[in-house]
């Protein structure tokens, strides 16, 4: 699969030296303002958020499957690729993270936010920490954690959970989930040790993606993987055993 990367930044090159001895070709790492020098089968957009809006139409007009890996852009400009429907010639993923254990922290906020649900005077909040040079505040996970929390808990619907964020040192990526009450708190976390595991999260959701038409998120990827986690244990005699 010969693959496109749109950006040079931390995760971009992460992602190309991830694709490295595997059996994806990385044909080109643009830059800003560079077109994309020759056809590829996908693209990966790992640029800042101001960038996308081309991307995308160079995407859509070629039908280039693309997965969006940048953050802090307008939703709105996936509107017209909704609009068209049935006659996408090519697929969209968005990912705000490419972590799985994200993915299932996201799954763990909707439980969080019912939990919190039961009772009104329950406070939910999301600290985030992320290096210096990370440009958006909140990052586009903590976003996506608050939009999950409140999912489970709709009084959070009007006055949305607070979020507080820091940038400083060399973080790679933290967040963790609070709820509180006057008798207790929950608390849930997730810490990225490196960014390896967003670029090996990133290949997967490529070559899921690969073949499929339509516009679909991270967690479309990884419910195959997390969902069985949280269904209910089988009943009766374990397999190879005798009732």
């Amino acid at each position: 699969m010969r693959l496109g990367i749109f950006g040079r930044g931390r995760l971009a090159q992460a992602i190309a030296s991830a694709a490295e001895g595997s059996e994806t070709d990385v044909a080109w790492l643009l830059g800003h303002d560079e077109a994309p020098r020759a056809a590829v089968d996908m693209a990966l957009d790992a640029s800042a958020a101001p960038a996308l809006a081309g991307h995308l139409a160079w995407a859509l007009e070629t039908g280039t499957d693309l997965v969006i890996g940048s953050t802090g852009w307008d939703p709105a400009l996936l509107d017209a690729a909704r609009a068209r429907g049935d006659s996408l010639r090519m697929g969209i993923l968005v990912a705000p993270n490419f972590s799985i254990g994200v993915a299932f922290m996201r799954r763990a906020a909707l439980a969080l936010g019912r939990l919190a649900a039961l009772e009104p005077g329950a406070d939910l909040g999301i600290l985030e920490r992320h290096h210096r040079a990370k440009r958006d505040s909140p990052s586009g996970t903590a976003r996506l954690l608050s939009t999950a929390l409140a999912e489970g808990c709709p009084r959070y619907a009007k006055d949305p959970v607070p979020i507080a964020s820091l940038r400083l040192g060399a973080e790679v990526g933290f967040h963790e989930l609070r709820l509180e009450t006057d008798h207790e708190a929950l608390v849930l976390s997730h810490s990225a040790k490196d960014r390896g595991i967003f670029a090996l999260g990133a290949l997967a959701s490529l070559a899921w993606l690969h073949g499929k038409k339509g516009v679909f998120s991270f967690d479309d990827f990884a419910q195959e993987l997390i969902e069985p986690l949280f269904a209910p244990p089988q009943t009766g005699p374990r397999p190879g055993r005798k009732p």
